[in-house]
């Protein structure tokens, strides 16, 4: 059976500092999970949030994606580059 997965879609709120802080503070919360917790912060926020939540059981998740791999699409993030980034889950839809 599939463990049940808890997803938080933090929107536009948070500042990369405010990310950082946040996720430190739902480590110890959720360290003892029956599901997969994942956070979803505004894209400007991931790669702090994908540094802190190291050795932890938190999995970060992206807001968006485009459809193409590249091309000349402004302000759009692809696949390859949430990958590259560390991202495991993109809400979608």
């Amino acid at each position: 059976m599939r463990k049940p997965i808890i997803a938080g879609n933090w929107k536009m709120f948070k500042t990369p500092g405010e990310a950082a802080a946040l996720v430190n503070e739902l480590k110890p919360l959720v360290k003892n999970a029956q599901a997969e917790v994942v956070v979803c912060p505004p894209f400007v926020d991931l790669t702090v949030v994908i540094e802190e939540v190291q050795g932890s059981n938190i999995i970060v998740g992206a807001q968006n994606m485009h459809w193409e791999e590249e091309g000349a699409f402004t302000g759009e993030i692809s696949a390859n580059m949430l990958k590259d980034l560390g991202v495991d889950y993109v809400i979608i839809g």
